[in-house]
């Protein structure tokens, strides 16, 4: 049986940050996937300057490399109500095909083993974990998506209808006009949008998602409202067009229990509010890959206390501006807030793509204009 400090299951953005930072505590990691890389992965591709704080405090740099950055959002109300304005920090748009594969490279430049394998059973055996009969490691982080096996081994189900999103992605012809991500929400379907991400190199990242309510939805209906929102996308040009969950942070499994670990999917850890997780993702892969491998018999004690300290306010922030979201009025009032002031849109950034809270001034802002034109 082979022997690992750490065992990492899953090696998307959460998986090999995770790798990383048990490698930077010198632990031996060994990172499984089902499949081989490079592999594409359906995505919005949205990579805020956030995660690439969390990925340079691991020691990887350029991921970005070759992607033009993009400066600003536009992002439409349900009513039809814009704001167009700059980020405080440019966004990229980088295709997962690319930026998963670069970091999975510095995770095995930093000693990590990658393996082909899909995990089928997890068992703990006292001071081990033992995934299939045949990999032993002192902890084992699940970093494997919405369906996650190592969740299961937990115990816990997957999110259900009212905490599970569809989407579908595709790549299209990016649509003339200044260079900026486009988020149009929908009455229809609520809470629903669409969005476009340009690439960099005359294409653009484009899709269609809303929250799941007991109902099956097609392919086609994702389609249909996709070319709806995006009047202006050749939708039938589009190539790589695929659907994927979302298991929303609005209802999440506790992190870790004993030497069980959860990180990105796995940890429903997708931003109820704009479906960003990216950040979400490297940030808990390097939280955990850190707790991991800490010396001692507590990982997953180690973990939920450092993912707690971290990022426990703001998602309760989160989960409350879900909530608020759930009433187009409210959502209205927020876009017109932000069309008036650039603090508040800066804050709901924030909120939307990194940590950030629902801050008094923003609050503020979107009750007077929820009074004045509910």
């Amino acid at each position: 049986m082979d022997d690992f400090d750490v065992v990492v299951v899953g090696a998307g953005p959460a998986g090999a940050a995770a790798a990383l930072a048990a490698r930077r505590a010198g632990a031996s990691v060994l990172l499984l996937d089902k499949a081989d890389f490079p592999r594409d992965k359906p995505c919005g591709d949205g990579v805020a300057p956030h995660a690439l704080d969390v990925l340079a405090g691991l020691g990887v740099t350029g991921v970005e490399d070759g992607y033009a950055p993009v400066p600003s959002l536009r992002l439409v109300g349900p009513a039809g109500a814009a704001v167009a304005r700059a980020h405080a920090r440019p966004t990229y748009t980088i295709p997962r095909l690319t930026l998963d594969q670069r970091i999975v490279d510095a995770a095995v430049a930093a000693g990590a083993v990658l393996r082909r394998h899909t995990v089928r059973r997890v068992e703990e055996r006292g001071t081990r974990v033992v995934l299939d009969g045949v990999v032993s490691a002192r902890a084992v982080i699940g970093a494997d998506g919405a369906y996650s096996v190592v969740r299961k081994a937990l115990g816990e189900p997957p999110n259900g209808p009212g905490h599970l999103a569809l989407a579908i992605r595709g790549y299209a012809p990016a649509p003339a006009g200044p260079i900026e991500q486009r988020i149009v929400t929908a009455a229809r379907e609520w809470p629903a949008y669409a969005w476009a991400f340009p690439i960099g190199d005359g294409t653009a990242n484009i899709g269609y998602g809303e929250v799941l309510h007991g109902r099956s939805i097609s392919r086609a209906h994702l389609l249909d409202r996709l070319a709806a929102l995006l009047p202006d996308v050749d939708v039938g040009a589009a190539t790589g067009l695929r659907a994927h969950h979302l298991p929303l942070s609005t209802r999440r499994p506790a992190p870790a229990r004993g030497r069980l670990l959860l990180a990105g999917d796995a940890l429903s850890l997708i931003n109820p509010f704009t479906g960003e997780g990216i950040f979400y993702a490297v940030l808990s892969g390097a939280l955990a890959g850190a707790a991991a491998a800490a010396p001692g018999d507590a990982p997953g004690h180690r973990y939920a206390a450092a993912f707690q300290g971290r990022l426990g306010r703001h998602l309760r922030h989160s989960r409350a501006a879900a909530l608020l979201g759930g009433r187009q009025w409210i959502v209205n009032a927020a876009v017109r807030a932000a069309e008036r002031r650039q603090a508040v849109f800066d804050d709901l950034i924030e909120l939307g793509l990194g940590d950030g809270t629902l801050t008094p001034r923003t609050v503020g802002a979107i009750a007077r204009h929820a009074v004045t034109r509910r």
